[in-house]
């Protein structure tokens, strides 16, 4: 009975899994706030949106908006305004600041993973790793994947989590999840 029990529970995650990406892929199409277009870059289209204006001002001041406009591909975790609003560790006005250029570029890899990982990707590698998935961000720090319910929670090194709110805004050189939270390298 034992053997039958995991390759169940595996099939049964993987099924779950595939409808939740389905679902959380399906259910955001037709916000406006996350609608990007496709044939552009991951710096362009974040400069478009009204919903990521904080976040462009980071890829900015971080110098990465020609990396994030290069080939790539790059995942980004990308937290939303209402993600940095929510900030109270510090204010993030006079984190924007040119003397901390070095703070804000790691905050900014801190959310960038290298490759293009879709939401099914997530969901598929979570099936394969019990229930976990482990991405390393170019920062070279670790975020790992897990579900709550029907979300997809990402939580890194330092304990910050996250959920994906809006997934696969895909862009011509990787993809756009937006997330509720932002990963505050305690390092910072």
């Amino acid at each position: 009975m034992n053997r039958m029990a995991y390759p169940l529970s595996a099939l049964l995650l993987l099924f779950s899994a595939i409808s939740v990406a389905q679902t959380v892929s399906s259910s955001k199409e037709n916000e406006p706030s996350f609608k990007m277009n496709p044939e552009f870059s991951i710096s362009t289209n974040t400069g478009i949106s009204e919903n990521h204006t904080t976040l462009m001002a980071v890829i900015k001041m971080a110098d990465l908006e020609d990396v994030l406009s290069s080939d790539g591909p790059f995942t980004v975790f990308a937290p939303s305004n209402v993600a940095f609003d929510n900030l109270s560790e510090f204010n993030l006005g006079s984190f924007l600041k040119p003397d901390n250029k070095k703070e804000v570029y790691s905050l900014l890899t801190h959310h960038i993973v290298a490759g293009n990982i879709s939401a099914s990707n997530i969901l598929r590698q979570m099936c394969q790793g019990n229930g976990t998935a482990s991405f390393t961000t170019v920062l070279g720090d670790e975020l790992i994947a897990t579900m709550d319910g029907t979300d997809i929670v990402l939580t890194d090194q330092f304990g910050n989590t996250a959920k994906i709110t809006n997934a696969d805004a895909n862009q011509c050189n990787g993809v756009i999840h937006e997330i509720d939270s932002v990963f505050v390298p305690k390092k910072i």
